[in-house]
């Protein structure tokens, strides 16, 4: 199904005021955004317009009771100046996996498709030439009720913004594993990619920062010794000549970068296993030397070594010499992402109106 979206231009742009070289992550937006009500059991006023605020009701639902899901997603472009999307199809099911879980109206997959093929090949201009960054695409939902009262909201927000970033990490990550706090539980909203998910991370995430620490990775809610992910990423452990990550249990999040990889690692006939993992094994792998790397996978951190792993008393170092398996990744994926590595599995698709 195509859909018919109004179009309102900026006047002026403001990507003349953007230094392409010096991006942070996260604090340069775009000239447009995409927006859509869900009314009445249907999306509706389907527009793209220029980036500005929104008024929002004080008992807008999703303040207070927390209806509010994203993804995230980047465009690159290769040497003919394409924008290209890395498997958009796959972000269209997980944000609607996640619209179920909070009990919110999912987005139709053509639309959702549609919107984001449309801003993006407006805004390829703002998609950064250097290797690393790339134009990230965030879409989000979240409740628009003005009413006070624990229900689910019956109309809805649906955007997308987009904008040029560098690399999330730019030197391996230092990690910090407690067991006081969890993130998720089997049966919660772990796999979901939901605000408050976020929101419960900050605490333990800025202990962890005040300890020298750049994230926390969770632990089990349970038993507090399983391995689930880190607050940014997927997690992969190299010990020997087998790559390890927690299987996926409900409670974690299902993240694209990881399925691809896992996928990659696999027809590279490297020996991959999905399990769950605790931290002690993981600790004494380090100690005894067994442990080769740590790296994390993700849309924004795409790959990300590990230099330092602490928990309790024990902190291991990792020797970012025999960083292989991490370095071909991080490689491999850019290079399938910009064109310059042959795409086999058909991720990428150009972003066409």
């Amino acid at each position: 199904m195509s859909y018919k979206f109004n179009v309102t231009r900026v006047q002026e742009s403001s990507i003349s005021k953007v230094d392409f070289n010096n991006l942070p992550f996260g604090k340069t937006f775009s000239d447009h955004m995409f927006v859509a009500d869900y009314i009445n059991g249907a999306w509706t006023n389907l527009e793209i317009r220029p980036v500005a605020p929104i008024p929002t009701h004080p008992g807008n639902m999703a303040w207070h009771y927390g209806q509010a899901i994203f993804e995230g997603m980047k465009a690159t472009r290769d040497a003919e100046g394409h924008a290209l999307l890395f498997r958009p199809e796959l972000h269209a099911v997980r944000l609607n996996n996640s619209a179920k879980r909070m009990s919110m109206p999912e987005v139709p997959e053509d639309l959702f498709l549609q919107a984001i093929h449309t801003l993006v090949d407006m805004e390829k201009a703002w998609i950064p030439p250097q290797t690393g960054s790339a134009l990230y695409i965030r879409p989000f939902m979240y409740a628009t009720d003005e009413t006070i009262g624990v229900k689910a909201s019956d109309t809805y927000k649906f955007i997308i913004f987009v904008m040029p970033v560098g690399p999330y990490y730019t030197n391996p990550v230092k990690l910090l594993a407690q067991d006081k706090y969890v993130r998720a539980v089997v049966g919660g909203v772990g796999e979901a990619k939901t605000a408050g998910n976020y929101a419960a991370s900050l605490l333990p995430s800025t202990m962890a920062r005040k300890e020298g620490f750049d994230q926390v990775m969770w632990l089990d809610g349970v038993h507090k010794k399983y391995i689930q992910e880190v607050g940014t990423m997927n997690i992969f452990f190299v010990v020997k000549d087998e790559i390890i990550t927690p299987n996926l249990d409900g409670a974690i999040l299902d993240g694209i970068t990881r399925k691809s990889m896992l996928e990659l690692f696999k027809d590279q006939g490297y020996k991959v296993t999905e399990r769950p993992i605790t931290i002690d094994e993981i600790i004494e792998a380090g100690q005894s030397g067994d442990l080769v790397e740590i790296f994390g996978t993700g849309t924004a951190a795409v790959i990300a070594p590990v230099s330092h792993l602490k928990y309790k008393d024990t902190t291991v170092e990792l020797d970012m010499s025999k960083r292989q398996i991490s370095k071909w990744a991080y490689d491999t994926i850019n290079g399938i992402r910009n064109r310059t590595v042959t795409d086999k599995f058909g991720w990428i698709v150009e972003a066409k109106p």
